[in-house]
C-alpha cells in the first residue's frame, strides 16, 4: 500500500514539475512575441545584441524565439515529444542566458534561474514526460 501511495505521488510530482517548468517558457515566450521592441531594446543594450543585431535584425531573433518558447513550452506542458520539446529549450536557453544573464553581478539571479531551468530540460530531455502525458498515452517516447 505504502508502495503504491509513493508511487502515485511520484507521478503527480513529476507532472507538476513539468507544467511549472513549462509555463516559464510559455509566460516568457509570450512577452517576448508581444512585448517584442521591450524585449530587443533590452537585447540592444547588451554587447553582443549590437553584434547579432549587425547579422540579422534584432526583432526577428526575439519573435522567432518567442514563438518557438511557447510551442516548445506547450508540448512540455501536454508531454507531447516532450524529449524533444526540451531540447528545443535548451538550444534557446543556452545562448539567451550566456547573452543576457552574464552582465554581471546584477544578472547573477537570473543566472542561476536559467542554470536550474536547463537543469529541468535536462530532466525531460533524458527521461521524457513519464506519466500522464500524450507521450505516455500514445507510447510516443523515443518516437
Amino acid at each position: 500500500m505504502a508502495k503504491t501511495r509513493a508511487s502515485l505521488y511520484q507521478k503527480y510530482s513529476l507532472l507538476i514539475f513539468r507544467i511549472f517548468l513549462s509555463l516559464i517558457f510559455v509566460v516568457a515566450g509570450s512577452k517576448h512575441v508581444f512585448q517584442s521592441h521591450a524585449v530587443t531594446r533590452r537585447l540592444m543594450n547588451i554587447e553582443i545584441g549590437e553584434l547579432l543585431g549587425s547579422y540579422l535584425p534584432p526583432q526577428l531573433l526575439v519573435i522567432s524565439s518567442g514563438i518557438s518558447m511557447v510551442l516548445a513550452g506547450i508540448a512540455l506542458i501536454l508531454g507531447y515529444r516532450t524529449q524533444k520539446a526540451a531540447w528545443v529549450l535548451i538550444l534557446i536557453l543556452i545562448p539567451i542566458t550566456i547573452t543576457v544573464q552574464t552582465q554581471g553581478m546584477h544578472t547573477l539571479g537570473p543566472l542561476f534561474k536559467n542554470i536550474g531551468l536547463l537543469g529541468g530540460l535536462i530532466y525531460f530531455s533524458a527521461n521524457g514526460s513519464c506519466s500522464y502525458s500524450i507521450d505516455h498515452k500514445f507510447q510516443l517516447q523515443n518516437a
